[in-house]
């Protein structure tokens, strides 16, 4: 066996371990005890809206049922011809018991528009407690106080949230993607955490009015890409800490084609490598069947190598399988379950985002063109990237 081969192996193995590790995470994380509330302050949920959305109105809705006491919903949008709105307002409709505010406001504050639509509705905002929110967030009634119950934790700066996803369009990129949140993502955060890692994961973003105007207002996440990961290291240089909520969102999925998944995925991808290249070019070694498939390459299909294929194939489906049960009673939606065969495809595209992610900065998020940055002070993402850079990233989705 020569080194190549050994090495690939070793990979394969590897990456089946660390699918065994986080699962071991997120069953801890399934049988960990809710916080019992026992004051419940009156929140303020933003919601910032962009554009049309599969399911938005349900997931709208499954924050206007939610079991807590006195609660406001803030949407917002930009554009006052945003298709959101019109989703909004029938919310409102449907739920007059729900005390729920709508904001449109032009005013760009800065190059992260999710960030300046916030700043336009913060002043709508009537409570103390601020839990920020996705648009594409589907909630169980209980999501407001465990996130509350959460953040009433003594030394507790900021809560958030692991999402796991599901398909909101037919076709095979929506299923991949959701795969990818609820079977890379997801048990990743969670291992992450188990082993002390306080990262904010952007879906839920929720903490005091206070601790937000000590770490400067949400002006000190406007020229940021990964405002989450901003949010949450100025939170920890305050010595409060992050959690997370003992809840399971779920995010839908809307990318009919690989090409837009792509896109998306990509900047989740290049959003990361900004923020810490070493660690994030290191989790290409958690995608066991990328190196079980390159072992029957370099072996030309040797009985042995396919063999090796198949049991790495089998044990990510078992283990994929025991993450799908372990979260099944905590999920806002059912899941639908993963076909065996859409795993192979499913690590392949993981491990191509991660290489192209170090090839360029520019990402495309909301239909403008961005720039990943490092996080730090006011190195910001305002402006356009170059033509060229664009269209080497568009010709990959095409």
């Amino acid at each position: 066996m020569d080194i190549l081969t050994g090495g690939l192996i070793l990979f394969a193995a590897f990456g089946i371990l660390q699918a065994a590790a986080s699962l071991v995470a997120v069953r801890k994380f399934a049988s960990r005890a809710r916080h019992c509330l026992i004051v419940a302050p009156k929140v303020s949920i933003l919601k910032p809206v962009c554009g049309p959305e599969p399911l938005l109105e349900e997931a709208l809705a499954s924050f206007c049922q939610q079991d807590y006491p006195v609660y406001q919903l803030v949407i917002g949008a930009q554009d006052p011809a945003d298709p959101a709105l019109i989703v909004a307002h029938r919310v409102r409709a449907r739920f007059p018991r729900c005390d729920i505010s709508i904001v449109v406001d032009r005013t760009r504050h800065g190059a992260n528009g999710k960030i300046a639509n916030l700043m336009n509705m913060l002043p709508a905002a009537r409570h103390d407690v601020l839990v920020i929110a996705d648009s594409d967030l589907h909630v169980q009634p209980d999501y407001l106080r465990q996130v509350v119950a959460e953040l009433a934790q003594p030394g507790t700066g900021l809560v958030t949230t692991v999402p796991a996803g599901e398909p909101a369009a037919p076709g095979l990129a929506a299923r991949i993607g959701a795969s990818h949140l609820t079977h890379a993502f997801l048990p990743s955060a969670l291992l992450a955490a188990a082993i002390g890692r306080q990262d904010c994961l952007g879906g839920t973003m929720a903490l005091r009015r206070q601790t937000l105007e000590r770490v400067g207002g949400l002006a000190a996440l406007v020229d940021h890409l990964a405002d989450d990961n901003v949010l949450g290291r100025l939170v920890r240089g305050l010595g409060l800490s992050v959690r997370l909520a003992k809840t399971l969102p779920v995010v839908t999925v809307q990318e009919a084609s690989l090409g837009a998944l792509w896109l998306h995925e990509l900047r989740w991808a290049r959003t990361i490598g900004a923020l810490a290249p070493i660690a994030y070019s290191a989790c290409v070694l958690q995608y066991p069947l990328v190196w079980a498939l390159a072992l029957v390459l370099v072996c030309g299909a040797a009985p042995w190598s396919i063999l090796v294929l198949m049991g790495t194939w089998a044990a990510r489906a078992l283990l994929v399988g025991g993450i799908d049960a372990a979260l099944a009673p905590l999920r806002a939606r059912p899941a639908r379950p993963t076909p065996f065969w859409l795993l192979p495809l499913r690590d392949v595209l993981s491990v191509a985002e991660i290489a192209f992610s170090f090839c360029g900065s520019s990402v495309v998020w909301r239909g403008r063109v961005l720039r990943a940055d490092r996080g730090h002070a006011v190195a910001g993402i305002a402006g356009l990237a170059e033509p060229a850079a664009l269209a080497a990233d568009e010709s990959l989705a095409a």
